[in-house]
C-alpha cells in the first residue's frame, strides 16, 4: 500500500474517531443528559420545560441547547414565535437507549431505584418499552405475526393489524418494524414503524395512557383486556 493510500485511510480513522468523542464530548454534561432522556417520550419540548427538568436557568438550558444542536443530537421546531426542541432522530434515541442498558447493568442497585410503573411500561421514543412490550413482541415472534429475525411483518401478521386497524405504509423508507433492545429486560421489544404505530394505535384506543413530562405509560382498565384479549399478555 503507498504511503499516500495509508494516509488517507488514517485521516479518515482519525476524523471518526474525533467524531466520536465530540459526540461524546456533548453528552457529557448530567444538565444535558436530562435534557435528553426527557425528550426520549418523543414529543416536542420548549426550552422552558426542559429548564425545569434539568433544573438549570434558562441561559444555562439555552447553552446547553445549543450545544446539542451543534453536536445533531436534537433538532428545533419553529412554530410561530414558539421553538420547540425533540431528538435528531431515531438513531439517537437508539443510542441513549443503549447507554441506560449499559449503566443499569454496571449499578447493581439501578434495578431497585427505578419505579416500577417504570419498568412495567414506557415510551422508547416513539414506540413502547418495558415489561408489557417485550411480551408483546415475545407474542408477535410466537404467532408468526413478524419475521424470526423481528425485522419484517409477515402476510399472518399484516392481515391481523390490518383486522386491528393498523395498517403499516408499504412505501415507508422507515424499517418496518425491528427489534430494539429493551434497557431494563434485557430482551427485544418492537421498535420502527409498526413499534411507532402500535403506540399511537394503543393511545387512541385508550389502552394506554401516557403521563406528561414523563416516560410511564399507564395500562387502562380497557388496556388490560384489550392485551389480553388480543395478545394474552397479563399487563
Amino acid at each position: 500500500m503507498s504511503k499516500q493510500n495509508t494516509s488517507l485511510i488514517d485521516i479518515t480513522d482519525y476524523n471518526q474517531e474525533s467524531n466520536m468523542a465530540s459526540l461524546a464530548a456533548a453528552m457529557s454534561d448530567p444538565s444535558r443528559m436530562k435534557i435528553l432522556c426527557a425528550l426520549m417520550d418523543g414529543k416536542a419540548w420548549t426550552a422552558t420545560e426542559l429548564s425545569v427538568i434539568a433544573d438549570v436557568s434558562a441561559s444555562t438550558t439555552s447553552a446547553h441547547l445549543s450545544r446539542l444542536l451543534k453536536a445533531n443530537l436534537i433538532t428545533c421546531l419553529s412554530q410561530g414565535r414558539h421553538r420547540y426542541f425533540r431528538l435528531y432522530s431515531n438513531n439517537i434515541a437508539s443510542l441513549l437507549e443503549n447507554m441506560m442498558g449499559v449503566t443499569f447493568q454496571i449499578n447493581n442497585s439501578s434495578r431497585s431505584k427505578v419505579p416500577k410503573e417504570l419498568l412495567k411500561a414506557r415510551t422508547c421514543y416513539d414506540h413502547m418499552a418495558g415489561e408489557v412490550a417485550v411480551k408483546l413482541y415475545d407474542f408477535l415472534l410466537e404467532n408468526k405475526w413478524v419475521s424470526s429475525d423481528g425485522c419484517g411483518l409477515t402476510a399472518q401478521g399484516k392481515e391481523q393489524f390490518l383486522q386491528l386497524g393498523i395498517n403499516i405504509d408499504e412505501k415507508t423508507k422507515r424499517k418496518k418494524c425491528c427489534p430494539c433492545l429493551d434497557w431494563s429486560e434485557r430482551r427485544f421489544h418492537v421498535g420502527g414503524q409498526l413499534g411507532a404505530s402500535l403506540l399511537d394505535f394503543f393511545e387512541k384506543n385508550n389502552w394506554i395512557e401516557r403521563v406528561h413530562g414523563y416516560r410511564e405509560v399507564i395500562i387502562t382498565a380497557k388496556g388490560h383486556q384489550a392485551f389480553c384479549r388480543h395478545f394474552l399478555i397479563d399487563a
